[in-house]
């Protein structure tokens, strides 16, 4: 039976490799066991017990926790440094109509869901195309 775990290894090893979603690096592991326990009964219903129950349990305890590990981090560009900073409106925004803030000495076109005047202070939400989402300061 021993065979059998070989080439289950081989074939789990060389799909993860080729797909990289980390689905199947758990049943690797798990199928190693059941070589090993191969070598220790000749029952193949223990070892393929084995085999599923382990290879979920550590793909539901373990995964998360990689997943988290291998992410890469999300890196501000240069745009997106501007999302939570505070702005001053230059021209008025009306509802649906584009006006312009300052924000960090630079003028951007902006939106807003309801209407801004001139010198009132906003905060950016986020970046729609090339105009910032802005909402009005609360002070």
């Amino acid at each position: 039976m021993w065979i059998f775990w070989l080439a289950a290894i081989v074939v789990l090893t060389i799909l993860e490799v080729s797909t990289v979603n980390l689905v199947s690096v758990w049943f690797i592991v798990s199928a190693c066991i059941s070589l090993f326990l191969s070598f220790i009964t000749d029952s193949f219903l223990i070892q393929f017990a084995v085999f599923v129950v382990l290879g979920i349990i550590l793909m539901i305890t373990t995964r998360p926790i990689l997943c988290r590990l291998i992410k890469p981090k999300d890196e501000k560009t240069n745009l997106d440094r501007v999302i939570g900073m505070e702005g001053i409106v230059t021209e008025d925004i009306k509802r649906g109509v584009v006006g312009e803030v300052k924000v960090d000495g630079k003028k951007w076109s902006a939106i807003a869901s309801k209407s801004l005047k001139k010198d009132d202070l906003v905060i950016i939400e986020k970046i729609d195309g090339v105009k910032l989402v802005v909402r009005k300061k609360e002070d």
